[in-house]
């Protein structure tokens, strides 16, 4: 696995930086439902960020996107992964400024980590283009809601359209409903949003075992400790695009679980 240098990480640092000066700022997922909302990104301010990635709504050819798996023996919820094995996997909730969200795929394959993303439907009707960047580098794209609400406050029918809106999305973009689902606003699906989640494709519920607090905005140091202080073989770390304290931490979070013999893989692999 590739080290992060100290200049590496300079790099990292003040690309963070300027985009705290710009404001732009993403959404947190709390059990409470009170982070703020991001600031309206810009599709083409994203494109600059990485010139190198074509944007979907145009040239792009469709792409081959995995489709949901169920993996016996698994519960119905899933926090962690087997314990036995020297693999995590660091789960990433999809919404905000595409910037942030390019530098640390970015910073995760420069250090042959794969992630999971698990993104907000509204999030790629705004920036279409994600969808291939994120599957173009090997990581999981999945599905985080379509408009980033408090799912399991919902009535039957508002749950169903928050699950199969993203979905919808995900498969014309993709040709997949995406790997995995995840809750809005809450760590864990209540019955009936697993029961909807189910019914809409989805095997598994993706919950977690670590939580960063990165939507808090701590600071990068806070962030490393938080991670480093609870992860272990078969962890799910949730974190978040959006915020430019975890573009920070990111370099020293992977550096350390090289250190400690703990590869990031994606949920798939995690769990396979």
């Amino acid at each position: 696995m590739v080290r992060v240098t100290t200049t590496d990480r300079r790099g990292v640092l003040r690309a963070g930086a300027g985009l705290v000066a710009g404001g732009v700022l993403g959404a947190g997922c709390s059990a409470a439902g009170t982070a703020p909302h991001p600031a309206p990104d810009s599709a083409a301010s994203g494109a600059a960020a990485d010139p190198s990635h074509t944007d979907a709504r145009t040239s792009a050819p469709p792409l081959a996107a995995p489709a949901p798996r169920a993996f016996p023996g698994e519960p119905a919820q899933i926090t962690h992964g087997p314990r036995d094995k020297p693999r995590l996997a660091l789960t990433f909730h999809g919404q905000g400024d595409p910037g942030i969200a390019r530098a640390l795929l970015a910073t995760a394959e420069k250090h042959g980590a794969r992630l999971t993303v698990l993104a907000v439907g509204t999030w790629l009707d705004e920036h279409p283009e994600m969808a291939r960047r994120i599957l173009d580098g090997g990581h999981d794209l999945g599905n985080h809601t379509q408009r980033h609400l408090a799912v399991n406050a919902m009535s039957e029918t508002d749950a169903r359209a928050e699950i199969t809106g993203c979905a919808d999305r995900l498969k014309r973009l993709t040709g997949s409903i995406g790997t995995w689902f995840r809750p809005s606003r809450a760590p864990t699906a209540s019955p009936l949003v697993q029961r909807l989640a189910h019914g809409a494709g989805y095997p598994h519920v993706l919950s977690y075992d670590v939580d960063s607090l990165d939507y808090t905005r701590p600071g990068a140091p806070a962030v490393v400790r938080k991670v480093l202080a609870e992860a272990r073989g078969g962890s799910v770390v949730s974190m978040h695009f959006g915020y430019p304290d975890t573009v920070a931490a990111l370099p020293d979070v992977l550096k350390e679980l090289d250190r400690r013999g703990l590869h990031a893989v994606t949920t798939t692999e995690l769990l396979s």
